[in-house]
């Protein structure tokens, strides 16, 4: 805080400094006692660190004035010290102005967030009446072509409720409603959606029920273990697709293409597809993102294993060692 203010005021010191060496020549050119040169100087010194200490106090309370607006800069810019001459007037209208820009681009941007989010919530909620209507048509599901078309119309439901998740995924009034689970059920539930799809790629499936209960929100949770079951199931063509648990941790584990070494930091990217995906062309690079973004506001960990060839691990860990209800 000294240094930036002795920076500050680094001409006026210099300025002071070259007058004393101009007195102390002008008086030594008059031929006046070195001791009545001094004394001179010692007191325009004196009162100058008065000045100065003053100055330097004034100096510490704007700033600390100042300090507390930017903390509680979302209250406004009320308190703002009063100018010491034009340029600071300048300086705070400049900072007003831009406040209240910055405070009418926030309210047209949540109201078009608003807007939009009302838009996709209104849509997916409309478009699930004709698969609705879709699927009673297909129910019998008698032909190959009718469990295909019955598959794919799953597949255009998650992909609707995806789109939901990621809307909801901004907004500040996110529903989640937190509650102890029994984590093998809702594994089942997700299990008994998927359960077609398993069928008709015939893969081999193992589920060692985890013994665990969860404190966390069902339906989010159920859309990130939803999610990860689309991947497996998309990305094996045979093999096996296996759920257990490691200790506190939930493992899915599939023995699919895998995923590159280098892509494996950048998957949970939004938008990020990968090798995989751009080799796919199907992948929309938001699957993982939504699962890594809801699992951190639950409050779980999430992590990917993977190795081309051999398959992908995701662990979805549920440890809450700071978590306390009284």
């Amino acid at each position: 805080m000294l240094l930036s203010y002795f920076k500050r005021h680094y001409k006026i010191i210099i300025l002071f400094l070259a007058f004393s060496a101009i007195f102390a020549a002008v008086f030594s050119l008059y031929e006046l006692e070195v001791e009545a040169i001094a004394y001179a100087c010692m007191l325009c010194l004196f009162v100058g660190l008065i000045g100065f200490a003053f100055g330097y106090l004034r100096y510490c309370e704007k700033h600390r004035r100042l300090r507390e607006i930017l903390r509680r800069l979302d209250t406004g810019l009320d308190g703002l010290p009063d100018p010491q001459g034009r340029i600071e007037a300048d300086y705070q209208a400049i900072a007003r102005a831009l406040y209240s820009r910055q405070l009418r681009t926030r309210s047209e941007m949540d109201s078009a967030m608003r807007d939009m989010e009302d838009y996709y919530t209104l849509w997916a909620h409309q478009i699930k009446t004709p698969i609705a209507a879709m699927r009673l048509l297909l129910s019998d599901g008698g032909s190959r072509e009718e469990k295909l078309l019955l598959a794919e119309l799953f597949k255009t439901e998650q992909y609707v409720e995806m789109v939901l998740q990621y809307v909801r995924l901004g907004s500040e009034s996110s529903d989640l409603v937190l509650k102890e689970l029994d984590l093998d059920g809702l594994i089942r539930s997700c299990l008994r959606k998927y359960a077609r799809l398993f069928s008709m790629k015939e893969l081999e499936f193992s589920f060692e029920p985890t013994g665990l209960a969860v404190l966390s929100d069902e339906k989010w949770l159920a859309f990130v273990i939803e999610q990860i079951f689309s991947n497996s199931l998309k990305y094996t063509q045979k093999g096996k697709i296996s759920i257990y648990a490691d200790g506190e941790t939930l493992v899915i584990e599939d023995s699919g293409i895998g995923i590159r070494a280098e892509d494996l930091p950048r998957v949970c990217e939004k938008g990020y597809t990968g090798a995989v995906g751009r080799a796919d062309k199907q992948s929309t690079g938001i699957g993982l993102f939504l699962c890594k973004s809801i699992l951190a506001k639950l409050g779980h960990s999430f992590q990917i294993q993977s190795k081309v060839g051999v398959g992908t691990r995701v662990l979805i860990g549920f440890a809450r060692p700071h978590t306390s209800f009284e």
